[in-house]
């Protein structure tokens, strides 16, 4: 939560309102029940003098829907009046649980689906909500960041849409390449990392973990996650170690070159316990790749922590990781869709986002700095230090 001498002396700039898409109302409704306690515990109200209409309401989301025709096409309602309110959409793209009909079959709705529903409700809130900010964990299209040849650049055309559409924040988690904010200049883009959220999720999860270098090293798979590796070491205090990845370029299998090897660089995880970083477990491939060999290394325990998910393959290769002591633990957030057979496993844990978001949209609604909320160091050395006093 934002310091609440700091949300005194700034007033909300807008009533805050949430329209949460069908794709993201479990994660939607844990924010605004936060948001609610939030709200009714800071009494700002009372301290400042001044009755501020809508700061403390019992709900904050809007009833909004998104119907289809038989013919597939959709529209955006909005329900309720939402004039001059500060409104949050959040969208969750990577849901594919959600189906409709058309011609009489069932598809399940795909990332363009999702993104064509925001731009939906977007619309349905132009010319009446004070301003417009979307939410999105996933960044649509965030793996087509760059061209290479003759290829679209989704990521950035969407962003430039939302914008066009009159969006005046953009709220992203781990970003797989945060440049792609280079779209849309003149326009809020925010990419918050979930790092407190593992470490917090880990240490509950691992009652006796030794964080020190004798015991715990964190490793990045490849060369993209250099940056969340390197992070982890700091604030851990602890040694990191990376896999370079070689793959055959002249091949394209499933959309991606194939990898030939790993090389790995770093010092002996002989006896250590591993923190494998990413930004997302598609297949998991290349994941569950780096776990076998670090314990074909020697390595002791091997913790597997990603921002999102999406177990595009599903979970069968990680079910036999784990039974084969490869793996010990995979910790994801709660930002993209998890199924109830993910949650169910042994080896999962999930790392709680909804306060962390709550606090994000109770920041901007009051316009004031997030620098504390975008860095987690504090936070994360003050729960080493009560988790070492336990152990």
């Amino acid at each position: 939560m934002a310091d609440i001498e700091t949300l005194k002396k700034a007033m909300p700039i807008a009533p805050l309102q949430l329209i949460v898409l069908e794709g993201c109302k479990n994660l939607g409704e844990n924010v605004n029940r936060h948001l609610v306690s939030y709200r009714k515990k800071d009494n700002i109200e009372q301290d400042v003098g001044i009755n501020l209409k809508g700061y403390q309401e019992d709900n904050f989301i809007v009833d909004a829907s998104c119907p289809r025709f038989g013919s597939g096409e959709g529209k955006g309602i909005i329900h309720e009046s939402i004039r001059g309110k500060d409104l949050y959409i959040l969208v969750d793209v990577c849901n594919y649980s959600l189906t409709y009909k058309i011609g009489g079959r069932e598809n399940h709705m795909s990332p363009d689906d999702h993104f064509q529903d925001l731009k939906r409700m977007i619309s349905a809130a132009n010319g009446k909500a004070k301003r417009i900010n979307v939410i999105m964990p996933f960044l649509y299209e965030s793996r087509q960041h760059k061209r290479t040849k003759r290829e679209s650049l989704d990521c950035a055309f969407g962003l430039q849409e939302l914008v066009d559409m009159g969006v005046s924040n953009i709220i992203t988690f781990d970003a797989h390449d945060p440049r792609v904010s280079n779209a849309i200049p003149l326009k809020g883009f925010d990419n918050f990392m979930p790092s407190y959220q593992f470490i917090k999720a880990l240490l509950k999860a691992e009652p006796n973990l030794h964080i020190d270098n004798e015991h715990l090293m964190v490793i990045s798979p490849d060369e993209g996650a250099m940056n969340r590796a390197i992070y982890f070491s700091n604030v851990l205090g602890i040694d990191m170690g990376m896999f370079y990845k070689r793959r055959d370029y002249t091949t394209v299998v499933n959309g991606k070159n194939p990898i030939i090897e790993h090389e790995f660089l770093g010092a002996d995880v002989s006896g250590k316990d591993m923190i494998i970083i990413d930004d997302m477990i598609s297949s998991g491939e290349s994941m569950l790749d780096t776990a076998r060999m670090l314990k074909e290394r020697g390595a002791n325990r091997v913790f597997i922590c990603t921002t999102f998910g999406l177990f595009s393959d599903g979970l069968a290769k990680f079910d036999k990781y784990y039974e084969k002591n490869y793996i010990d633990r995979v910790i994801t957030t709660n930002l993209v869709y998890q199924t109830d057979e993910l949650k169910n496993r042994p080896y999962y844990v999930e790392a709680d986002m909804s306060k962390f978001l709550a606090s994000i949209i109770d920041a901007l609604n009051h316009e004031v700095s997030i620098s504390l909320v975008l860095s987690p160091t504090e936070k994360i050395h003050k729960a080493l230090e009560n988790y070492n006093k336990k152990i």
